[in-house]
């Protein structure tokens, strides 16, 4: 066995450029393949419903964007539970948004600061991810907590961000409101996310009573009313044990007299993300469905191509192997095999070397979707390198082994002659 896999090695050493050559267009469509599947993975993980982990948007039913009242926030953290039977939520999150330039003479996307209203005790538990930190984040995040909830125009803000705008913690600035228009705020940076929340590299958090209360003071001060006002708030994140009790919670929060005016409806966190990606599904089903198979189609016929070529140019040396005592059988495994070790180095190399360029180099893909403005590649990325190179090199090559395998000595000598 050892001696056919030195024989298998040294034919591929033939012809280094060749080698070279296919290993690198192995590696470079791997690459493209991969990143594809990160997003489309990121995607799903997005839109399917987590057995445990089972979160519920509460958003005004007929309206878009939602638009929910003050009023409606205490009972809904509730969950609308008026009876023992009722269900109640297990945690809560309310969303608000604030956003605006911090140049009104100079609105340019460096300027402007999207802002997240929330409870911030609320975060880690709340939002994705950020309950799966190591100690020292998890610490370093409730220190930041703390101070938001001693100071309320304190905020968090990524560090893509933080980058964007030109400014580091510690610092003070004022956000001129656009979303609520003429609210301005001021701000001081009292943290960025750590490093290991990759997915909130461009997320900034604030204190909802913050929020609430800048729009108090204005109306007040200014005796004018600022638009949507009266009902700031996006949506309220509840959650519970299991789909079970969603179901009942969703069927008592809709059909409580305490929501008419607007109306309220209830679904799953993954069905909201599917919902809100719905314009992008035309996309994702063409990377899914022809992007991908195209370029794996493509590795195919450049393992096909270059396997032949090979096979062409050795029919004289199949035929002595054959002579020698070498089984059709024996020439079959020796060409997939050659073909399996291009894809498999070549697939390998490429997995593990997209992982560390994008995730440790790049910080992700910038590849802006919706509210998701980078995506990384994930662990299984290595184990699909291996399946992709292994798999199209051995679909690729399978045809100019069929016939190395039944190349006749007969005929072969009988030219030589």
């Amino acid at each position: 066995m050892f001696q056919f896999f030195t024989l298998m090695l040294k034919n591929l050493r033939r012809n280094i450029l060749r080698t070279s050559l296919t290993a690198l267009c192995s590696m470079l469509l791997v690459l493209v393949v991969t990143g594809v599947w990160s997003v489309l993975d990121f995607i799903d993980r997005q839109t399917e419903e987590k057995a445990n982990d089972f979160k519920v948007l509460v958003t005004e039913k007929n309206k878009a964007p939602s638009r929910l009242p003050r009023a409606y926030v205490s009972s809904l953290r509730e969950g609308a539970a008026r009876g023992p039977d009722d269900v109640k939520p297990e945690d809560y999150m309310t969303w608000a948004f604030y956003g605006g330039t911090l140049d009104p003479n100079k609105m340019t996307r460096e300027n402007f600061l999207f802002l997240i209203a929330c409870e911030p005790e609320k975060a880690p538990t709340m939002m994705d991810e950020l309950d799966q930190l190591n100690a020292a984040d998890t610490a370093r995040l409730q220190d930041a907590i703390a101070k938001m909830k001693k100071q309320a125009n304190a905020v968090i803000i990524g560090p893509e961000q933080l980058k964007l705008m030109n400014k580091k913690v510690g610092e003070r600035f004022t956000v001129n409101g656009l979303i609520f228009k003429d609210l301005n705020l001021e701000f001081e940076i009292v943290d960025t996310f750590p490093d290991a929340a990759q997915r909130y590299g461009q997320t900034s958090l604030m204190n909802l009573d913050y929020l609430l209360q800048g729009i108090d003071e204005y109306e007040a001060k200014t005796k004018k009313k600022i638009a949507n006002g009266a009902d700031p708030i996006a949506f309220v994140m509840l959650k519970v044990k299991n789909k079970e009790d969603y179901e009942k919670l969703s069927a008592q929060i809709v059909n409580s007299p305490l929501y008419n005016s607007p109306a309220v409806r209830c679904e799953s966190a993954g069905s909201a993300v599917s919902t809100f990606l719905e314009s992008w599904q035309t996309i994702f089903w063409g990377m899914r469905w022809l992007l991908a198979p195209a370029i794996l189609g493509t590795l195919s016929l450049v393992i096909a191509v270059a396997i032949s070529i090979s096979v062409r140019e050795r029919r004289k040396e199949i035929a002595v192997m054959k002579v020698l005592g070498f089984t059709p059988g024996h020439v079959l495994t020796m060409v997939l095999g050659e073909a399996l070790l291009i894809g498999l180095i070549s697939g390998l190399l490429s997995a593990g070397g997209t992982y560390l360029l994008v995730n440790k180099v790049l910080g992700g893909i910038p590849f802006p979707i919706a509210w998701f403005q980078r995506f990384f590649i994930p662990t299984n990325a290595l184990w699909w390198g291996v399946a992709i190179g292994a798999g199209t090199s051995v679909l690729g090559s399978f045809l100019p082994a069929w016939n190395a395998r039944g190349v006749r000595v007969a005929d072969v000598f009988s030219k030589v002659a």
